[in-house]
């Protein structure tokens, strides 16, 4: 008999005759699986132009609780699930087991891929684990769609010594670090539509003007004007000639003869119109304030706007538009040194952004990581104490919820000059708006949580001119993204198995979704869809549970290629 564990890897074996899935039917949990309990179907039979691929591991995302909760009516699932229903799992690893007769030149089997999961074909979006069957399914079949889509493979290779659960954990992680890699307009888009708005407390005096970003160099191509102060809106009629920009003049904002536009440039300050007008931005859309005068309040942003259609508001005093989009950069990046907020901290999620800042080049030199577990906040504190220690890193957990100690730490904090950066992983309006108070000068903070569009958060856009404050957002990730941090992970700069707390087999798959809709792990909980049944185990109790495994475990409590080896031994079929 030969060594389970190579076996495995190697995919030689037939794959068996029966698939194993959890179908979603509908919304709710109720509609997960049948009778309570996963599904088997005939494995299916695979084409010229198609693969027969097995899901080695699958990790569950907070993104799986929302198409249980909202079903149908999640912006991504565009079928009858009672007829066609989804399989979950987007952040997989899989083995190639059968290969298609026109693709045995590209692809063998035993070749082993991550997947690109936001996959589109002809503009259209299927992605993995929503439109496309996902990894909460033993086996699958994939197609053109997958392999030749509009960005070409979304599959990536890795290297034969890479694990299952850290490949699996590169598609959360990608998202991850893609949020520091996001890149903002430093001026008006060229060959866009720009629609300049004079509102009540304009100085029609001023001298307003546009340098870069309206001149031969870069323009946009048609441009809307709405109560221009008239000196301004004849030397932008002149320009607009010699450009050859379509130039409109819109009497009414709610009539604007343009579906939507990609920069709206507001002369002066009026909070009612800031919030009439904003829906008309379009994806990656900049709003810029071009004022010295203040907002008499604070302003309702659609906050899952910035998140997910990547809108960003920026502000100057000067005359000069194009200042409101040059003189302070928008920055993704954390400022080294600096100091970080982490909202949120304990969860998944959280301790990913944690682990990167403090492991990465360009350190804070100070993380305040919040959260109202004080089980989750203990666990980050024993996890990356020592770690932010080793980098010169002070690291302070606090439980906001403890108001006496939290309250005065974080007004110390404000007396400072606030956070150089705040990263947002709680979709709570109120936090949002609470968050960015505390933002220093030049400050930026990243809503990473997963906000619904149509979620309002208030904000002080008299930050955005006066302290130069950037409040950005940011979805999901790449094929780039993704390699990047394959890259990073096959060459240890950074570890995807430190976010693993618990695993299972896919029979305990709806026990994981519940554990995670419950917060009751602290870090991942991971999918072996190919295992015996093993109920979701957190990682310490593997010690009395399968004591060979936790034995390779680092630290009693981090995830090894070396114990996902053992596992694979014990608990392979």
């Amino acid at each position: 008999m030969g060594d389970k564990y190579n076996e495995y890897r190697l995919a030689e074996e037939p794959a068996p005759d029966k698939v194993r899935l959890w179908p979603l039917y509908g919304a709710g949990f109720e509609n997960l699986g049948v009778n309570e309990k996963l599904i088997e179907v005939s494995l299916p039979k695979y084409g010229p132009d198609e693969l027969l691929v097995r899901h080695d591991a699958c990790g569950l995302c907070f993104s799986d609780i929302k198409i249980i909760t909202l079903g149908e009516k999640h912006p991504r699932i565009s079928k009858d699930m009672k007829r066609d229903p989804v399989i979950m799992g987007h952040e997989v690893v899989l083995t190639i087991v059968g290969v298609g007769e026109n693709l045995k030149n590209q692809y063998k089997v035993g070749q082993r891929f991550i997947v690109q999961a936001d996959i589109y074909d002809d503009g259209v979006n299927y992605a993995y684990g929503y439109m496309i069957q996902g990894g909460l399914s033993n086996y699958a079949v994939i197609g053109s769609r997958v392999l030749n889509g509009d960005a070409g493979s979304y599959l990536i290779p890795i290297q034969e010594d890479t694990g299952y659960v850290e490949s699996a954990l590169i598609e959360p992680w990608a998202c991850v670090i893609a949020a520091y890699e996001l890149k903002y307009r430093t001026a008006l888009k060229a060959g866009g539509t720009t629609w300049i708005i004079g509102v009540p407390n304009t100085d029609v005096n001023a001298s307003y003007t546009i340098t870069e970003g309206f001149d031969e160099q870069s323009h946009p191509a048609k441009l809307a004007l709405t109560n221009v102060p008239n000196r301004f809106a004849s030397w932008l009629k002149e320009r607009a000639q010699q450009l050859g920009v379509e130039i409109t003049e819109v009497a009414d904002p709610a009539a604007t003869p343009f579906t939507l536009a990609d920069d709206i440039v507001m002369l002066g300050s009026d909070a009612d119109l800031v919030e009439k007008i904003s829906p008309k931005l379009a994806m990656h859309g900049v709003f810029a304030i071009v004022s010295d005068k203040p907002f008499s309040r604070k302003v309702s942003i659609d906050i899952g706007r910035v998140h997910y259609n990547g809108w960003v508001y920026v502000g100057t005093r000067s005359t000069n538009v194009a200042r409101a989009y040059s003189d302070t950069p928008v920055r993704a990046t954390l400022k080294p040194g600096g100091t970080l907020w982490l909202v949120g901290a304990g969860g998944p999620i959280g301790r990913m952004h944690l682990q990167r800042a403090i492991t990465l080049p360009g350190a804070p030199a100070i993380i305040v990581a919040t959260d109202v577990s004080d089980v989750r906040l203990e666990d980050v504190r024993s996890s990356f104490e020592q770690d932010a220690k080793d980098h010169l890193i002070s690291l302070v957990c606090l439980n906001p919820t403890k108001k006496e100690e939290y309250e005065q730490y974080m007004a110390g904090v404000k007396s400072c000059g606030g956070f150089d950066d705040i990263i947002v992983l709680a979709p709570i309006p109120a936090v949002i708006t609470d968050s960015s108070t505390y933002l220093a000068a030049d400050g930026v903070m990243n809503v990473f949580a997963g906000v619904n569009r149509g979620t309002m958060a208030f904000l002080d856009l008299n930050d955005i001119f006066t302290k130069r404050t950037r409040v950005i957002g940011h979805s999901a990730s790449t094929v780039d993204d993704m390699k990047m941090m394959l890259d990073d992970t096959e060459s240890g700069r950074l570890s995807p198995n430190r976010s693993v707390a618990a695993i299972g087999s896919l029979e305990a798959a709806k026990e994981g979704l519940k554990s995670l809709r419950d917060a009751t792990y602290p870090g991942k909980v991971v999918i072996f869809p190919n295992i015996k049944y093993m109920p979701i185990t957190a990682l310490p109790d593997l010690k009395d549970k399968l004591p060979t495994v936790y034995a390779k475990l680092k630290d009693g409590r981090e995830w090894t290629v070396e114990a996902e080896e053992e596992f694979l031994r014990l608990m392979l079929p």
